[in-house]
């Protein structure tokens, strides 16, 4: 049986709170997007390679680096508080409409920059090797575990998570002796577009892990978030994917 026919869908909204403009800010000679863009291209497991923007001037760099900008997305589905389930279902039903259907889909934020195809072919081998799964997600170790978290309320704490009975409490256990946890990071994400037509989700009910490894997982969120990915290019510590096309003329964004 052929592999079922995946889409990439990669979201970038013109606003950004933490850090103005970041998915088009320049890291090392690029815009941010256009890394992400690289490697969902150098994966090759994709149809298409979509990207979802409110921006005339964000789709006009997305084109620029070889991904498909078919259609704006509306401005009340690019707010701050918009769930990703509203852009993935209006992408989706809209690509229907211009006669392209896919059996899954797998959304890749450009705040990922480190995220390379080779990331996304392995997450794609993993999931197809799965039985009875609606999606994937990837995630990492835990670095500030939750049995170590507090609710704080009228000048009193209690623990986050309920504590274990008749043994030490979490919160004095060395980090080394409380249960893995795991954290979902913004990489990568694949699922079964039945999922959304069918039940409104992006997740479904039966997510499998994708364990990223070192700095695939690293996720660009505010100013020092920026500081540390360009300390761990210089460092040589991370890479980003290569990439071929001449660098879009876009001019550096204040923070």
């Amino acid at each position: 049986m052929p592999d079922p026919k995946i889409v990439a869908l990669i979201p970038a909204r013109a606003g950004s709170r933490r850090l103005s403009q970041k998915n088009i800010r320049v890291l090392a000679g690029h815009p941010l997007l256009a890394y992400t863009i690289t490697a969902a291209l150098e994966s090759r497991i994709f149809r298409d390679v979509i990207v979802s923007t409110d921006s005339a001037r964000f789709a006009e760099i997305a084109r620029h680096y070889g991904a498909e900008v078919p259609f704006l997305r509306p401005a009340d589905l690019a707010g701050d508080l918009s769930p990703d389930i509203e852009w993935v279902e209006f992408t989706l039903r809209q690509l229907r409409e211009l006669g392209r259907s896919y059996d899954c889909f797998s959304i890749l934020r450009p705040t990922s920059p480190f995220r390379q195809g080779e990331t996304i072919r392995r997450a794609w081998r993993e999931f197809l090797a799965q039985d009875s799964v609606d999606s994937l997600r990837a995630v990492e170790k835990c670095s500030q575990h939750p049995g170590k978290m507090w609710l704080v309320s009228g000048g009193r704490m209690t623990p986050l998570l309920p504590q274990p009975p008749d043994q030490t409490p979490w919160h004095s256990t060395p980090y080394q002796a409380l249960p893995e946890v795991y954290v979902q990071n913004a990489s990568l994400e694949i699922a079964w577009t039945r999922n959304v037509f069918a039940g409104r989700s992006i997740a479904g009910n039966v997510l499998m892990p994708f364990f990223t490894r070192a700095y695939e997982g690293f996720d660009i969120n505010g100013p020092l978030d920026w500081r540390i990915a360009e300390e761990l290019l210089r460092g040589g510590e991370a890479v980003l994917p290569r990439v071929s096309r001449p660098p879009f003329p876009v001019a550096e964004v204040p923070e």
